[in-house]
């Protein structure tokens, strides 16, 4: 059965698809199953912000053929970890949780790096350094993901 990951940010236009891109480029065996969703619903249906396109492509990564959604209630039974860019997002899927259990699935993408309530900046109003900056902090936030799970 895949490891079931969700990347989650407000707009799932910037964050969200820079870290599913970059988790699918690191796990491209079958075992892993990567989704990205946003909180709110500004961008349903739309391609990431092309400033996100840009710096994966600069990567190797093409996150183009993205579409942005949602978060719903049923992404508690469809992922196995849910993690968030920062602690308003955290918060809001952690006040959708129907129990523990799916309080339990919900954590910061940037906590598996031994920092406590460290957040993903948003570089919504910035520039292309500064999604270059949140890639690089992604990158690392998904290769120790990997290898917290390879153990």
């Amino acid at each position: 059965m895949p490891v079931r990951v969700l990347m989650v940010c407000l707009g799932n236009i910037c964050r969200s698809p820079l870290a599913q891109g970059i988790l699918e480029s690191l796990t491209v065996s079958q075992r892993w199953h990567i989704d990205s969703a946003g909180t709110a619903n500004y961008h349903i249906g739309k391609p990431p912000d092309s400033r996100s396109i840009t710096v994966a492509a600069s990567h190797g990564i093409d996150i183009s053929n993205q579409k942005c959604r949602q978060f719903t209630i049923s992404d508690f039974d469809r992922f196995d970890y849910i993690l968030t860019m920062d602690c308003e997002n955290q918060k809001q899927i952690a006040k959708m949780a129907r129990n523990a259990s799916d309080l339990k699935k919900v954590m910061l993408i940037l906590e598996g790096n031994g920092i406590t309530n460290a957040e993903v900046p948003d570089p919504y109003y910035g520039s292309l350094s500064d999604f270059e900056a949140v890639y690089q902090m992604l990158h690392q936030a998904c290769v120790t993901f990997i290898d917290s799970k390879d153990h």
